[in-house]
């Protein structure tokens, strides 16, 4: 049972191997020979546990290829037979659900588009009250960690417990490398806050470019992600969805055999002791951090006093430019990430902002 009440099976149970959990095929099932014909040269590596498909694919805009539909379910049936592996492909609604169920497909996902809906993931937990299948969830288009958590709680107490999260990156006005930021700091919340739930990583999604896709992936396993989703394409450039993030099973093969599988930990005894000295230095120095920022924060508050008596304004643009200026060439000069720096900075600025208001908003009891 995890803090939020989840009731769950490890990934590894379900998948029935070891980490990292490895899925592949291609973004759309386009044919049947094409959907075969990918299964097979990617099960051939050996190094797959799952082919994946998107038999129904919620497009951006209009006549863009909305996938094969029930169709395509047959070919990935025969994906199945010809590999022996477990097929899984995206669901949006119930009716996704029931033919999915009846076609026997093994493993089922629910996309970014779904998840950031509410109504609609109630509606295919609905579908699966009573079913035994797996379920992984990617998360929302936008980072919002409540949503995705939501999500699988409502598949949860749908009484799906082989549970997994897909992280796959979120959109961004601002356009980076990325086609979907990755903003890991999301994915680790929400493990944060479910420790016992298996993420896999999307990296395709995240990177919009297959020449990403090794450096993703291998950031994932980093981070201790269960495994990775990677799309898979017999000829990625003729590919009638996602053309630039798809890999040839060949690639793939190579992406795979290339990552580095380290542990969560160690028996070794030298590793443990050495980490434990090393951890300790690093609660001391947090508690000096947090000592220090609650003795900045008591002078804000003297500065936010003097200000009201001087009838003053609260933000003096000036002063923080020259504090923006000199901190960031002073962290440069240490050797600290000039953005990690900036960030850091305008958090601290913020909190300071609101302990000078509420000096300032601060009625004075009359005796």
């Amino acid at each position: 049972m995890t803090k939020k009440g989840l009731q769950l099976e490890p990934i590894s149970s379900w998948m029935h191997t070891d980490r990292p959990i490895i899925i592949s095929g291609p973004c759309s099932a386009e044919t049947e020979e094409q959907m075969v014909a990918t299964a097979k040269q990617v099960a051939a590596s050996g190094k797959v546990h799952a082919i994946r498909a998107g038999i129904w694919k919620p497009r951006t805009r209009p006549g863009q290829y909305e996938g094969a539909g029930e169709e395509g379910l047959k070919w990935l049936i025969s994906a199945k037979k010809e590999t022996g592996l477990p097929v899984t492909t995206e669901v949006a609604n119930a009716a996704h659900v029931e033919a999915c169920l009846k076609a026997g497909v093994d493993i089922l996902w629910v996309g970014a588009r779904t998840t950031v809906n509410p109504f609609s993931v109630q509606e295919v937990a609905d579908a699966l009250k009573g079913v035994d299948i797996p379920v992984m969830v990617k998360n929302p288009i936008n980072p919002d960690v409540e949503l995705w958590l939501g999500a699988l709680e409502r598949l949860n107490k749908a009484g799906i417990t082989k549970l997994a999260a897909i992280h796959r990156g979120f959109s961004s006005f601002e356009k980076g490398p990325f086609r979907n930021a990755p903003m890991w700091d999301l994915a680790i919340e929400l493990k944060t806050r479910v420790p016992e739930l298996d993420m896999i990583c999307d990296p395709s999604h995240i990177a919009g470019n297959r020449d990403l896709i090794s450096f993703v992936s291998q950031k994932a396993l980093d981070l201790d992600m269960a495994g990775l989703m990677i799309e898979s394409h017999i000829n990625p450039d003729a590919a009638w969805s996602d053309a630039k993030q798809q890999v040839t099973p060949s690639v793939l093969a190579k992406i795979i055999s290339e990552l580095v599988v380290r542990t969560p930990s160690t028996d070794n005894k030298t590793f443990k002791d050495t980490l434990s000295i090393l951890r300790e230095q690093i609660d001391q120095l947090d508690d000096e951090i947090m000592s220090k920022l609650a003795a900045r924060m008591k002078i804000s508050e003297k500065i936010g006093q003097y200000k009201k008596e001087n009838n003053v304004t609260i933000l003096q643009v000036n002063r923080w430019e020259e504090i923006v200026h000199t901190r960031i060439a002073l962290c440069r000069a240490m050797g600290l990430n000039e953005e990690f720096t900036n960030d850091l900075l305008r958090l601290i600025h913020h909190e300071s902002i609101q302990v000078q208001t509420k000096v300032m908003n601060k009625v004075t009891e009359r005796v």
